[in-house]
C-alpha cells in the first residue's frame, strides 16, 4: 500500500465509521435480501464494502447481488482487480453491458452515454435497495450524503454505508484485513472510471480532467430523511 495513505486525516466530529458501515449494511440485508444490489466499480470503497457485507450476511454472498457496469473501456488494472475480488471474496460479479462499439468512447466528450444509465436501470429493475460507495469526502455533490436515503424517481432505498468514512479510514481497514484493492490508487488515481476519461487526481477531479463534470448521471438527487 502507498505509505502516503497513512498521512490522510479526517476532521471534525462525525458518525463512528465502523458502526455506520456494519449497521447500514445489516439493515440493507435484513430489509431487502436478494432484492438489494451492491454496484461495484472495484475501487477502494468496494474493497471495504464487499468485505463487510460478507461478514454481516455471514458469508451469504447470494443475499445481495453484486453487479458491475462494463463500459467496454475499463482499465486493464480494473479487469485484473475484478478477477482478484472474485477470487478473494469467493463471489460472482454480475455484468451489465454498457459498451458502445458503434460509438467508441474516446474521452470526456464521448463518455457516460445513455448506454451506461440504461445499464444501471436494468440493474435496478425489480430492486428495493441499492448499496453504493458514496462518501461525503468525495466532493461537493456528495457532501450531504446520508447513510440511508430514498431515491423517489426510482422508488427504491439507497444505502451509503461509507458516507462518513475518510480515505484514512478506508486505507486502515484495507491494511488491517489485507484486502485486495485497485493498483491505480497507488499511482495517484483517487477515483477510477473508464480509461479514456480518467487521469490521476484527488477526490473526483481526475474522472473528467479538464472539465466541470463531476458525476456520470447514475446518481440522482435523493430525498434526505
Amino acid at each position: 500500500m502507498n505509505p502516503a495513505r497513512s498521512d490522510i486525516s479526517g476532521s471534525g466530529p462525525r458518525v463512528d465509521p465502523q458502526l455506520s458501515l456494519s449497521e447500514t449494511l445489516r439493515q440493507a440485508v435484513e430489509r431487502h435480501g436478494g432484492r438489494a444490489v451492491l454496484l461495484c466499480s472495484f475501487q477502494k470503497e468496494e474493497s471495504v464494502l464487499l468485505d463487510e457485507l460478507l461478514r454481516v450476511s455471514e458469508g451469504g454472498s447470494a443475499a445481495v447481488r453484486i453487479v458491475t457496469i462494463d463500459t467496454g473501456v475499463l482499465f486493464e488494472e480494473t479487469l485484473q482487480t475484478w478477477r482478484r475480488f472474485e477470487e478473494h471474496f469467493g463471489v460472482r460479479v454480475e455484468v451489465q453491458d454498457a459498451s458502445a462499439p458503434d460509438r467508441p468512447w474516446s474521452g470526456p466528450d464521448r463518455c457516460c452515454s445513455a448506454a451506461k444509465v440504461a445499464a444501471l436501470e436494468r440493474t435496478l429493475a425489480g430492486v428495493d435497495g441499492w448499496i453504493t460507495g458514496i462518501r461525503r469526502e468525495q466532493g461537493p455533490t456528495r457532501a450531504g450524503a446520508e447513510l440511508i436515503e430514498r431515491d423517489e424517481r426510482r422508488g427504491i432505498w439507497k444505502y451509503n454505508p461509507l458516507a462518513h468514512w475518510s480515505d484514512r479510514d478506508l486505507w486502515r481497514r484495507i491494511s488491517e484485513r489485507q484486502l485486495p484493492y485497485h493498483p491505480l490508487h497507488d499511482q495517484g488515481y483517487e477515483s477510477i472510471g473508464c480509461a479514456p476519461c480518467t487521469q490521476p487526481g484527488s477526490g473526483r477531479e481526475g474522472r473528467w480532467a479538464g472539465t466541470d463534470k463531476t458525476e456520470c448521471g447514475l446518481h440522482v438527487e435523493p430525498v434526505r430523511l
